[in-house]
């Protein structure tokens, strides 16, 4: 299973670039799961649910499923945050894991800047490999990719990551 992240300021698109990097990879017959990092308390559940109130009662794992998709509800209650190692673990194998953040693990990402945004992150990260950018940025080591080609972003991480595709090409 080969992982890529994708890192940035907040607001530069990482999300918009995963959405649409998705349908691009799979369409040369790669299966792609994503992993996100949320800087923030979030829930996928709602009071009143069967499954919240499982948790809301003490449930240390609360798995539901449906014909159509499952999903697992893991409490942290006083352990620590789990590593991105520890969650890669529990990802059914794939071809390649997108990963959005976690930006301070030692893994080969690509960053995403805006003309006009923050100081590259890549200037102080040499797990940095490319920047994508919707402006050509001058004094890089590394590619700098046209952020709004979404086929040659698909197409640089197709090769770093080495990947054997299988649709059109």
């Amino acid at each position: 299973m080969k992982i890529i992240g994708l890192v940035g300021w907040s607001g530069s698109g990482k999300t918009t670039l995963i959405v649409s990097l998705i349908p691009v990879l799979r369409s040369l017959g790669l299966r792609v799961s994503t992993l996100k990092h949320a800087h923030h308390d979030f829930d996928i559940d709602h009071p009143g649910k069967d499954s919240y109130e499982h948790r809301a009662a003490g449930a240390s794992e609360v798995l539901v499923s449906s014909s159509r998709r499952w999903a697992l509800v893991h409490e942290h209650n006083d352990m620590a945050e789990s590593s991105l190692d520890e969650l890669l673990t529990r990802l059914s194998p794939t071809d390649l894991v997108i990963i959005e953040g976690f930006k301070r693990h030692e893994h080969d990402k690509i960053e995403i800047h805006r003309k006009g945004g923050r100081e590259l992150l890549a200037k102080n990260d040499d797990r940095i490999i490319a920047v994508a950018s919707d402006e050509p940025l001058n004094d890089l080591n590394i590619p700098n990719l046209d952020l709004n080609d979404v086929e040659s972003v698909a197409d640089f991480i197709v090769k770093h990551c080495s990947l054997k595709t299988h649709g059109k090409q």
